[in-house]
């Protein structure tokens, strides 16, 4: 079972996400040994930051929910919890299981650079010990790390060798971690603006998800936990919540605002309220409806928002508080708006977030002309 990531970690990737990867994976021989490594160049795609204003691009939207990689558990690594090793598989096995967890580490301490170097090792190790399980993880990591680089040809080709291995090692395609490489091959295809390939990737993966929900619904806890149950409603929310903004992005806001608010609905029930994520998707939610002229609507979404925001000092509040100023702009209620943008400009500073501290003084200077009293 695939677990989503914690939202510190989250915010990582995103900032990685948008920066230039020097080099990138490369894509041993599936069979025979790693045999020779091809680097391939590719440009990572400019992006948007989630929670600010239409033009968002649905990868982010995925990296914001996403933990492990699809093919294993942190218990469900090769060999994980097994006893010393006594023969030269286990040690090579107790030795990759190693190289795995510093390149996760590596990830988390925003050094994509270092772990690409371990992940290499830990591939080369797993070929020569013929430890396909290893094999597996290993590439669906890679995957996940070229993914975040915002190098999408490179990941593209390692997630489909990723299912490649858990297809042909037997799992099903409505297993949740075929739906999570599906999912994150749709956002390659929508970042790349190869729209017949996306939306067929997000309908697959949003069919298959609420058709098994459906079939599993009933099942008793000792067939199938609640934790099971709930992982699957969150992968849904994971893949509406990104189809949205692949809608947003390409001007159907009627069609994404429909995916926000199951989207939403989900995180709640599974999450509640107060959550990170469910606070962002009621912030893109009330911005999907702002952009469709239903000011009211989308006022009343980000105020809530914004209070949750402030109660848990979201790491995004100055993106949620932003994202109120607008609409309260919309709305022609200059002085207010000007008063939630000095306090978002003042949260911007605080994280340092430069690009967003430019966005709101420019906000805050186009705000002043329409304020202005015409003469």
């Amino acid at each position: 079972m695939s677990r989503l990531l914690g939202w510190s970690l989250g915010r990582g990737l995103l900032r990685a996400a948008g920066r230039r990867g020097r080099g990138c994976s490369a894509l041993p021989a599936r069979a025979g040994g790693p045999g020779p490594e091809v680097a391939v160049a590719v440009a990572p795609p400019r992006v948007a930051l989630p929670g600010r204003r239409p033009g968002l691009l649905p990868l982010l939207a995925a990296l914001a929910w996403f933990s492990s990689p699809a093919a294993a558990d942190e218990e469900e690594q090769p060999g994980a919890g097994a006893a010393a090793p006594e023969d030269a598989a286990d040690a090579a096995e107790a030795e990759i299981i190693q190289l795995l967890k510093r390149a996760k580490l590596s990830i988390m301490k925003d050094e994509p650079e270092e772990a690409e170097l371990i992940l290499h090792d830990a591939l080369r190790l797993a070929y020569q010990s013929d430890n396909k399980k290893a094999i597996t993880y290993t590439y669906d990591l890679m995957a996940n790390l070229a993914f975040i680089r915002g190098q999408l040809e490179n990941a593209e080709q390692l997630f489909k060798a990723t299912m490649s291995y858990l297809l042909g090692g037997g799992m099903k395609q409505e297993d949740n971690a075929i739906i999570e490489i599906s999912l994150k091959l749709a956002s390659i295809y929508a970042a790349q603006n190869r729209q017949e390939f996306a939306l067929a990737g997000y309908e697959f993966c949003i069919s298959t998800l609420e058709e098994k929900i459906e079939r599993e619904k009933e099942l008793a806890e000792d067939v199938m936990s609640v934790e099971e149950k709930a992982n699957t409603h969150l992968l849904l929310g994971m893949c509406l919540d990104s189809c949205a903004r692949y809608l947003l992005f390409s001007k159907q806001p009627s069609q994404a605002q429909r995916m926000y608010e199951k989207a939403l609905q989900i995180s709640q029930e599974i999450q509640g309220e107060g959550h990170p994520q469910t606070i962002v998707l009621m912030s893109d939610l009330a911005t999907t409806l702002d952009a469709q002229g239903y000011y009211d609507e989308a006022y009343a979404y980000m105020q809530r928002a914004s209070d949750l925001a402030r109660q848990i000092n979201h790491p995004e509040l100055h993106m949620v508080l932003s994202n109120l100023a607008a609409i309260l702009t919309h709305r022609e209620r200059y002085t207010q708006a000007e008063e939630i943008y000095q306090e978002a400009l003042k949260q911007a500073e605080l994280k340092r977030d430069e690009v967003s501290v430019q966005h709101i003084r420019e906000e805050l200077a186009q705000l002043s002309r329409k304020s202005r009293p015409v003469t």
